[in-house]
């Protein structure tokens, strides 16, 4: 599928599409806010693995975190919002930073995030967002702050600052290690589902109702590795949307020669 093929699909699906390919070698509405869903959790964990911290560092897990809305009382996660129930088997114990980290990426674990943003605090991962060069980017609650979020208090991307905070990551920018977390990732029905079984892929994705974004590095065998972000928020099913964003890495794919 060319880029002109890609345009028409993107065209017919109901909402916002954005995309942002290699060097801007393909962008589509790149600078359009979405609401983040879990793809912020690669701006926390940039944040974590260049604060100093020791990773290894054995920390209570909790679920009590105070909201980001001035004057609101503290809050917490729900096991059932979660897709990783092996950080609530850790309640009341404690965790090394590294575990939890490798957690909130490769499983998305909501409560993991929420405890390593605890540590880090909303400047750091500001100012990863800065470093990376993002423009609209905004990391400024935990998950499931709704105090916060009633507020207007609220976490935004854009496909462009997701693929500028990938290349950013990809030159370990925010220290060495960080990149093979993302590597590891086990959610792969999105981006990675448009490329060849085996391809190495650094990505995190992030899935609310009505939203479903993709963004990484995928490093090919025969061409240099490129950025993709594909941000949806649209009135798809998700098992269609995750099929949108596929078809997009399909094209960016056999494109991959041209991207650099």
């Amino acid at each position: 599928m060319g880029w002109g093929e890609l345009d028409a699909a993107l065209d017919a699906a109901p909402g916002t599409v954005s995309v942002y390919v290699g060097t801007r070698a393909y962008a589509r509405l790149a600078d359009a806010t979405h609401y983040a869903a879990s793809t912020m959790k690669v701006a926390v964990l940039a944040a974590l693995y260049r604060s100093g911290l020791d990773l290894d560092a054995e920390v209570p897990v909790r679920n009590e975190f105070a909201s980001a809305a001035a004057g609101a009382p503290a809050y917490g996660c729900t096991p059932e919002y979660d897709s990783d129930h092996g950080v609530w088997d850790r309640v009341g114990g404690t965790a090394s930073l590294r575990w939890l980290a490798t957690r909130m990426i490769v499983r998305s674990s909501n409560l993991a995030t929420n405890l390593v943003l605890s540590h880090v605090g909303f400047a750091a991962v500001a100012d990863v967002w800065a470093a990376a060069g993002a423009r609209h980017s905004v990391t400024a609650r935990g998950i499931e702050d709704y105090a916060a979020r009633e507020a207007g208090i609220d976490n935004l991307v854009t496909a462009a600052d997701l693929a500028a905070l990938f290349t950013w990551v990809a030159h370990d920018a925010a220290g060495p290690g960080m990149l093979d977390v993302l590597l590891a990732q086990e959610r792969r029905e999105d981006l990675a589902a448009g490329l060849p079984p085996g391809t190495r892929i650094a990505h995190k994705n992030g899935w609310i109702q009505g939203v479903r974004h993709g963004a990484g590095i995928v490093y090919p065998d025969d061409a240099p590795p490129y950025p993709i972000a594909v941000c949806t928020s649209t009135t798809l099913p998700d098992a269609d949307a995750c099929a949108l964003v596929a078809k997009v890495s399909a094209a960016a794919w056999a494109a991959r020669h041209t991207l650099s």
